[in-house]
């Protein structure tokens, strides 16, 4: 499984990726292996301040729906719209091409809670 070392990650199987003020967030592999075969990325908070924590949408595996959690405080900037007709490459490339959501961040502070890939293997005890 892999877990690059340059992101950050959440409890709840987020990560993050911070250019500058601006966030990538996606899924991790581990959290898209545990979902199985995505179908369907729903994202409708484009342009929305949410706070750290809130729900910014939902993914749909064929086993279940899953809500998508906002590691830090901000307003969602853009989504990935290749998502809408290729929901699969949230499985074949969490890290790249299946990133979720661009945001601008409000509290910088907060990405310091986040954890290294070494605290968030840990927590998945890989």
């Amino acid at each position: 499984m892999n877990f690059p070392e340059q992101l950050r990650y959440t409890k709840e199987h987020e990560w993050v990726s911070v250019e500058g003020d601006v966030a990538t967030v996606g899924i991790t592999e581990f959290a898209q292996g545990e979902l199985g075969d995505i179908v369907f990325v729903d994202i409708t908070t484009i342009g929305k301040e949410l706070s750290s924590d809130a729900v910014f949408g939902t993914v749909e595996a064929v086993k279940t729906v899953s809500d998508l959690f906002l590691p830090m405080s901000g307003t969602i900037l853009e989504k990935n719209n290749s998502l809408d007709s290729q929901p699969e490459l949230v499985n074949q490339d969490p890290y790249g091409g299946g990133w979720m959501v661009k945001v601008r961040v409000s509290d910088p502070a907060q990405l310091n809670t986040l954890m290294d890939a070494t605290a968030y293997k840990a927590l998945i005890g890989a």
